[in-house]
């Protein structure tokens, strides 16, 4: 741990006295003044500027290249025009373009920017971190984001009723915007002073312009934005919409003979409903009763072999919207206090296996009754965020092998509470903020293996100094979690904690606790603009009780992570590149007994060429692998020595048909473990209302001591290990045709299919010897049978004619397919209609066939399950 302390203090040593040969460019602030439109006057939104209200709003221009070449004129100049009533914001943009038959006006779905567009980003909370865009394309397709993190996060689930169109001319291509102040939030005062920023895309030279110059360098994107004044005694308007929505569903699916849940068809009619109040102009209650899961793209084929939980994103929309405010990463990656989709997560008791039962239906999804959303920001720097929602009891319908019926309670009633609050000061340049969580469950004793209740708190802050070029930010989490003894020892000894591992001597499990308590936090410090060199280096702990997982995501437990990177990058374009960027990563890794686990060191570069191709190359050194979970309670293993590279390079994405290829290689010492990754990814436009996406990936992932199983042998635990040929294949397929912005229809497709088979198996015999012919031994034929072919294998590990223990056979093929067809057609704004066809089935092959043959015999040549379903949805203002 010292080393490791004393080499991020050398690092942060170098980096200043490189950083301190970076010199600033100095950017003056740009200002745009506008004035109202006479009342009673409107402007009619057809993306042709000829109203005369238009006549009193000054023209502003002087765009400056952003990208590639920063700072220079740009190869079409832009202009704009900013008005306003006493409802509504108008944006007038006149595009020049010298060739307008080389304009790209390619159709999309909204939020697809495709082709030339413009946007205007509206920082009105002029918080300096978060921002409201919205960008229309020269064939009038809309986009809108919410950004927040200082340009980091764009989040395009956020959907405002607003209003636009784009004409195409002699002189290049004009758009009008319509904005309802409703959808932006501010708060009340005299004159209203915005952050603005406006920023086009000239498709065919892959030139961004913007009108506030902004460099390359700079620390951030809202940050640095121009300033919107003019804006006098506008009313703020309290947002009050209502969308309810009716579903019809219609299911089929092979009939299974005798089982009276599987009948061949299910019928569903479903509605519910979703409200959005605003309580004040910047502060919004939204509320959904019965929400529905029906337009939920389905999640990508994964599987797991080391026993941790997949991390899949929140695709539900009441969920989606305002989640930045929600947000609380801790400690990198996917661990964050609030993970949404608990919240009406599948039910967590399988009543399948009782020896009575003939026939189960199983609900997929837990209900949620209602939930309530408070959120917003004040002009004070206040973000604010309550979350309210409680989950119904689930029962599954059970048919006894007698054939009486009864119902069985697979899930509780379960309530979930997040309380969330920030507070900008120092001039919008430093926030401090903290979160609450609790999960509270109703259980009778059938299911008092879960958590009673779950408790977790966190503060969090950042500090920007420096033109916000440096930084110091971090945070400290805290939890509580309480239930019966049985549900603690669960815990304990879960794969996220593993406190049974038996060499460990500072965790143990004690079955009569009734409550855990533990901490995690991060702590870093950067510097994140400002020349061409940026760097950070920090440290990140979980203790071994904090447990986040029944409201928020935690994978592993029990260990400190310190790190610390280095990056150059190359932001003036040559006769090469456009830009190009060089990092060096190192990270160590310790748990809370003070054993060292692992050492890395790794290199990335990455280059956008002139002609804009691109690659991406990376390589790494991990000299020292322990891990305390591999072994699922056993000893702490050491891996042999890896070293690791990646390669992927593509075209550019501007052409109808572009591609990218990639290349993932990991190699062990002495062939422990090896990782093969081939990626090839397509996207083809034929004509501008029709594109094809492919992308498809091949992994081996050879092995030669993956966990089995373990299995007590006397008065010792045998840990079972086998060499493993895993082989997995996907390919996602992505159609899009839209017949005009509103109406598209779109086509998603995965098939997944991973198979592994286990041989030559052993058991561990010094886990952490750094030789793997030492780490484990294996079997020999006289120790190891397997009379029956599908059967599993018989130990007579001491050669005495009996049989000692057995292994059950590993192998596996798991296989699925999932695909939709979805007509939308938005026929007013913010209201929808949808047609869905979707097809799925999930099942397992044999691990023997090749992959090929799974796909044809499992995926092509089986009876799907087929949902065909209509929604619709209209979105009252009121």
């Amino acid at each position: 741990m010292k080393s490791s302390l004393l080499f991020s203090l050398i690092f942060l040593l170098l980096c200043f006295k490189l950083y301190a040969q970076d010199t600033l460019r100095i950017i003056d602030k740009l200002e745009y003044v506008t004035s109202p439109i006479k009342a009673g006057n409107n402007i009619v939104v057809d993306g042709i500027l000829e109203d005369k209200e238009w006549s009193n709003a000054l023209w502003s221009k002087g765009f400056t290249v952003f990208e590639p070449d920063n700072g220079a004129a740009p190869n079409q100049d832009t202009k704009f025009k900013i008005t306003y009533d006493d409802k509504y914001l108008y944006i007038g943009v006149r595009c020049f373009d010298s060739i307008p038959n080389l304009i790209e006006k390619r159709l999309a779905r909204r939020d697809n920017f495709s082709g030339d567009w413009i946007e205007i980003n509206i920082d009105s909370y002029n918080d300096k971190r978060t921002a409201f865009s919205f960008n229309v394309s020269a064939a009038g397709v809309k986009g809108d984001e919410f950004v927040s993190q200082n340009g980091d996060n764009w989040d395009a689930s956020w959907n405002p009723i607003w209003y636009t169109a784009a004409n195409i001319d002699k002189e290049g291509w004009t758009a009008e915007m319509k904005i309802p102040f409703s959808q932006l939030k501010f708060g009340k005062q005299k004159e209203q002073i915005w952050g603005l920023q406006m920023h086009r895309r000239l498709f065919r030279e892959e030139e961004r312009s913007i009108w506030q110059p902004i460099s390359r360098d700079a620390p951030g994107w809202i940050s640095e934005f121009g300033t919107l004044r003019g804006l006098m005694n506008i009313q703020p308007q309290r947002q009050l919409e209502v969308q309810p929505f009716t579903v019809l569903q219609q299911d089929t699916y092979p009939k299974e003979e005798g089982n009276p849940f599987r009948d061949g068809a299910d019928f569903k009619l479903n509605g519910g409903l979703d409200a959005k109040i605003g309580l004040t102009n910047d502060l919004t209650l939204d509320l959904t009763v019965n929400p529905d899961f029906g337009q939920v793209e389905a999640d990508p084929g994964a599987i797991a072999l080391d026993g941790f939980q997949i991390f899949f994103q929140e695709q539900r929309p009441f969920f989606v919207e305002n989640k930045n405010i929600f947000d609380f990463r801790f400690a990198g990656g996917n661990d964050n206090i609030f993970y949404s989709r608990r919240i009406g997560r599948s039910p967590q008791r399988s009543v399948g296996n009782h020896d009575d039962v003939a026939y189960v239906d199983q609900p997929t999804n837990s209900t949620i009754l209602g939930a309530a959303k408070f959120s917003g920001k004040t002009k004070n720097g206040w973000s604010v965020g309550l979350l309210e929602s409680v989950t119904g009891n689930m029962y599954a319908e059970v048919e006894d092998i007698n054939g009486g019926r009864r119902d069985e309670l697979v899930e509780p009633l379960t309530n979930y509470l997040v309380g969330r609050v920030q507070k900008d000061f120092n001039k919008r340049n430093s926030y401090i903020g903290g979160i609450f969580t609790a999960t509270n469950r109703k259980l009778p004793s059938e299911m008092e293996f879960l958590r009673k209740a779950a408790y977790t708190g966190g503060l969090d802050f950042k500090h920007n100094w420096k033109d916000r070029n440096y930084y110091f930010q971090g945070n400290i989490v805290t939890s509580h979690v309480t239930g019966s003894a049985k549900a603690i020892e669960d815990t304990q000894r879960g794969i996220t904690h593993l406190f049974q591992r038996e060499d460990a001597g500072h965790v143990r499990v004690d079955p009569t606790r009734t409550s855990l308590t533990g901490t995690g936090g991060k702590l870093e410090y950067g510097k994140a603009g400002g020349g061409n060199w940026r760097y950070e280096a920090g440290v990140v702990w979980r203790s071994p009780e904090l447990e986040l997982n029944d409201v928020g995501f935690l994978r592993q437990t029990d260990e400190i992570v310190q790190y610390a990177q280095v990056r150059r990058l190359f932001l003036k374009p040559t006769n090469v590149y456009r830009r190009m960027g060089l990092r060096l990563e190192q990270e160590s890794n310790y748990d809370f007994e003070g054993n060292y686990n692992r050492i890395k060191y790794q290199f990335e570069g990455d280059i956008n060429y002139k002609n804009n191709w691109w690659t991406e190359i990376g390589a790494a050194h991990k000299p020292r692998i322990y891990s305390n979970s591999v072994l699922r309670g056993g000893p702490r293993w050491q891996w042999s020595q890896e070293n690791f590279g990646y390669l992927f390079f593509g075209s550019d994405r501007r052409k109808k048909f572009n591609f990218t290829l990639g290349y993932v290689n990991s190699q062990a010492k002495q062939k422990n473990f090896e990782f093969l990754r081939y990626v090839f990814r397509f996207n083809y436009q034929p004509f501008d209302a029709f594109s094809l996406s492919v992308s498809s990936e091949y992994e081996e992932n050879p092995n030669k001591t993956r966990y089995v199983d373990q299995i007590d042998y006397g008065n010792i635990t045998r840990y079972v290990t086998a060499a493993i040929d895993q082989k997995t294949f996907s390919t996602s397929i992505r159609l899009n045709y839209s017949l005009n912005p509103n109406l598209s229809i779109q086509y998603y497709g995965e098939p997944f299919i991973s198979q592994g088979t286990y041989t030559n198996f052993n058991y561990v015999s010094n886990a952490a010897a750094a030789n793997v012919y030492n780490r484990v031994s294996w079997y020999t034929p006289d120790q190891i049978s397997r009379p029956e072919v599908e059967g599993g294998y018989l130990i007579d590990e001491d050669l005495d004619g009996t049989v000692d223990y057995e292994i059950e056979n590993p192998d596996f093929s798991y296989v699925q397919f999932r695909s939709n067809l979805v007509l939308r057609w938005e026929y007013t704004p913010g209201s929808e209609i949808f047609l869905v066809w979707s097809q799925g089935v999930t099942g397992s092959g044999d691990p023997m066939n090749t992959l090929g043959r799974d796909l044809d015999r499992q995926i092509l040549g089986q009876k799907k399950d087929n949902t065909f379903l209509i929604k619709a949805t209209y979105r009252f203002i009121l």
